[in-house]
């Protein structure tokens, strides 16, 4: 049987725990559409997280863009056919780079709207950083998809953003971190919220689907597996 022809991933890393888990579900979901132990190609580049937290401490996006740039660039030299970024908060850059580009991208939170959509939901609790969820990312695309969102409060997103930059992204996951999660999941659902964004790429690790009280949509995966689907052609 003739192997199908398919594209080469760039991943545009910047945390480590996140890049990891999205390599590992490009693996796992090209075995499901490949064949066993089968996936696309696919090549990885990341800058330190220093080197992007400098810049975002300062709220310099343009320099966050030049390093996604700098890291597009050597994955484009390397033969990526298109480029996906598992950081949801370094998005905010995204509109400095994509016409300046060597390949198209596809865009995180486009990938966590497609699905919500697709699964019927209406109004999306999004959890991320917090630059992520103060931010346009995920506002900008869930209102071209006619999606509601609503973020947690003020001392919420400050122990969310500290738990993301103490803990997880040192691939620490506790208990008492996920009770913390839980209860903030708890008050989107007492909002109206049908289901809950996963918008900071270690997030899925601690917040495993059925230890929510909503419906996830883990944005890492997502988009792992928009990417797949796109190199092998099924989309």
């Amino acid at each position: 049987m003739t192997r199908p022809m398919t594209q080469h991933i760039g991943i545009v890393a910047c945390s480590a725990e996140g890049a990891a888990l999205c390599y590992r579900t490009i693996a796992l979901e090209g075995g499901h559409l490949l064949g066993p132990h089968d996936h696309p190609e696919a090549s990885m580049h990341t800058h330190p997280l220093a080197r992007y937290m400098e810049r975002i401490y300062e709220n310099d996006w343009p320099g966050v863009a030049e390093l996604m740039l700098s890291s597009a660039e050597k994955l484009a030299k390397t033969g990526a056919d298109f480029l996906i970024c598992p950081d949801n908060t370094i998005h905010q850059a995204f509109d400095l780079i994509e016409h300046r580009s060597p390949r198209p991208w596809l865009h995180i939170a486009k990938e966590v709207a497609n699905e919500a959509g697709r699964s019927g939901h209406k109004r999306l609790g999004v959890l991320g950083t917090r630059y992520l969820m103060e931010g346009p990312v995920y506002p900008e695309k869930l209102k071209a998809a006619g999606l509601e969102y609503r973020i947690p409060g003020p001392q919420e997103r400050e122990r969310i953003s500290q738990i993301i930059f103490d803990e997880l992204v040192n691939a620490q996951f506790t208990s008492r971190s996920l009770a913390y999660f839980q209860e903030v999941i708890r008050g989107l659902a007492d909002q109206g919220c049908d289901a809950v964004v996963l918008g900071c790429t270690e997030i899925p690790l601690l917040v495993a689907p059925e230890a929510s009280s909503l419906p996830t949509l883990d944005s890492t995966r997502l988009l792992a597996k928009a990417a797949v689907k796109k190199a092998v052609g099924a989309t």
